[in-house]
């Protein structure tokens, strides 16, 4: 078994047995529990993942509602664990490594989970920046700032303004830190992620959008006018801003993702295609 030594605490440790740096909290709570099940409205015509999956209190919750269960865990002793607990059970699979190289569902798929906050972000990259895939809907628990940052009304990072365009994101409430274990020492949230009937930008436009939202968001405190110059001429912008309803002053932080929408429209319309600002390398899908 291989073994590496990992920056944040100098210590070697198994690539099959991650210690609690990686951000591992499990959630006992069941009332919480059985309220995600709940909430995602699991049925028998869903498959739904498990990210996280730790010692399957919510896999085990899911394979009595869903029609499939993918629960994805990197420790090996827990993936033991997690075959024990669902042995006999036709619709679970159980998945041993790691999240972020772990292939998603071709088709139709929900997430269930409660995810380790060391990749909070990159779980929640690998769902939504590919607005193609199957991802349907989802009751995640994470860390409480990361939860409100990705539901903020205001909108400081260009990933979260593009995932915004073609999934609706809210955050449901609080959940205390005393129903994890090993005790985290900051506080969770759910959010309820569910993809929009009608995407505000086509899907194919993906890394055109992310181009422009890292563009104008570079300061999301800087008014429009600010964020948009260089892109777009002075009458332009005064054109746009009467087109899409927004004040001079506004931060472009603060802009609607409907109000985007329009934004993208006028710069497909107005600006020279070679002038269009190119999302970062190794942004554009994750």
């Amino acid at each position: 078994m291989s073994r590496k030594i990992h920056k944040n605490n100098g210590k070697k440790t198994s690539r099959g047995r991650p210690p609690n740096f990686s951000g591992q909290h499990f959630l006992k709570n069941r009332k919480v529990l059985c309220e995600m099940v709940e909430r995602a409205k699991v049925s028998a015509a869903d498959t739904v993942l498990d990210l996280g999956a730790g010692k399957g209190a919510l896999t085990t919750l899911l394979m009595q509602k869903a029609g499939k269960v993918w629960a994805v865990e990197y420790d090996a002793r827990l993936v033991e664990l997690l075959k024990k607990k669902t042995a006999g059970s036709l619709n679970t699979k159980i998945i041993h490594g790691d999240i972020m190289q772990f292939c998603l569902p071709k088709g139709k798929f929900v997430v269930v989970s409660n995810i380790p906050y060391a990749i909070t972000t990159p779980i929640m990259k690998k769902l939504l920046s590919n607005p193609c895939s199957g991802m349907q809907r989802g009751i995640i628990v994470m860390e409480k700032g990361a939860a409100r940052r990705f539901t903020s009304r205001i909108i400081k990072d260009a990933y979260v303004l593009a995932w915004r365009m073609w999934f609706d994101i809210h955050y449901i409430r609080d959940i205390s830190r005393n129903y994890f274990s090993p005790r985290p020492s900051v506080d969770s949230a759910m959010i309820q992620i569910t993809r929009k009937k009608d995407s505000l930008i086509p899907y194919k436009d993906y890394r055109f959008f992310l181009g422009l939202a890292e563009y104008a968001l570079q300061n999301p405190k800087a008014p429009l006018d600010y964020a948009l110059k260089g892109l777009f001429t002075p009458p332009q912008i005064r054109c746009l801003k009467k087109d899409i309803n927004v004040s001079a002053d506004i931060p472009v932080g603060e802009i609607h993702e409907e109000q985007w929408k329009g934004i993208f429209k006028a710069m497909v319309r107005f600006v020279p295609y070679p002038c269009w600002p190119k999302a970062k390398k190794g942004n554009e899908t994750h």
